[in-house]
């Protein structure tokens, strides 16, 4: 079998998982991209494609990622090669594992509307408004697969079941309305739908993280991601941050082109302290 995961962190973690559990041995495998935020439309096609690579290229600009990892792997490769070990062995599975978060809901939309000729080998895990036990033996509801222990994974396969005839009759044709929505973020409302956003959609967690006082781009972007509820990544954070100075509600010295950590922000004008009533 092959697992799939949406998260980077996720890969080790089920490598893990599989050596406390040989019945479920197979390889482990990545899509590598954030299909929760940015450009969708036509994306099943090499100019839409091409289009989503560009907007991570101009998001990637002075980060210490550098603007070649946008490009550097292709998802699509991916599909490819799964598609040729369903092909090549009529014993082989798909598990797709995901957390109840956008990104991994969107990433599954993605991978299973291109799935559909496997209907009965491709497989599907959704830890959705699911209890586990966490390091402190308390019960929690996880968002992301790497919340979740080890060993509590082995309780997890038992989730296990064939994508059905009907969802791949249904989800591709929700894909469809995401891609044609062309949100520039998507929510995660509950089970699996997805409900775009405005770009700004993050603006308030950035800013309730900045005060009238100076403080290191690289402080800000740390806080926002550590306390924010609802998760997105950190190239996309930085990207509203700039936006932000573009736009005049936060001051800035230094070069924010140069890098994450070359330059100091403050809010802008009168404004000194955002208070979080929520």
């Amino acid at each position: 079998m092959v697992h799939v995961v949406f998260n980077e962190a996720e890969v080790a973690l089920m490598k893990e998982v599989i050596t406390m559990d040989e019945s479920i041995a197979g390889d482990v495998v990545l899509v590598r991209d954030d299909f929760a935020v940015g450009p969708l439309a036509g994306i099943d096609t090499e100019e839409g494609w091409n289009a989503r690579v560009e907007w991570w290229r101009s998001l990637l600009e002075g980060s210490p990622y550098g603007t070649d990892t946008a490009g550097s792997f292709d998802d699509r490769q991916l599909v490819a090669e799964l598609i040729q070990k369903l092909e090549e062995n009529p014993d082989e599975q798909i598990w797709i594992w995901m957390g109840q978060n956008q990104h991994d809901v969107c990433g599954y939309y993605w991978l299973m509307s291109q799935l559909k000729n496997y209907q009965g080998r491709v497989m599907v895990l959704y830890m959705n408004n699911l209890p586990f036990i966490n390091e402190k033996g308390h019960l929690f509801y996880p968002s992301w697969l790497h919340e979740i222990q080890p060993r509590e994974f082995l309780k997890a396969k038992k989730l296990c079941r064939p994508i059905t005839l009907s969802e791949f009759e249904i989800d591709p044709d929700e894909w469809k309305r995401i891609t044609e929505e062309n949100a520039m973020v998507r929510m995660l409302e509950g089970g699996k739908k997805i409900l775009g956003k405005e770009e700004t959609f993050y603006d308030g967690e950035i800013l309730k993280n900045i005060t009238g006082e100076w403080q290191k781009s690289w402080r800000v972007l740390s806080n926002t991601l550590n306390r924010m509820k609802i998760k997105t990544g950190d190239v996309f954070v930085m990207w509203r941050l700039k936006k932000l100075i573009a736009d005049g509600r936060v001051e800035v010295v230094g070069e924010p082109a140069k890098g994450w950590k070359d330059f100091d922000v403050k809010i802008a004008g009168k404004t000194e302290v955002i208070v979080d009533n929520g």
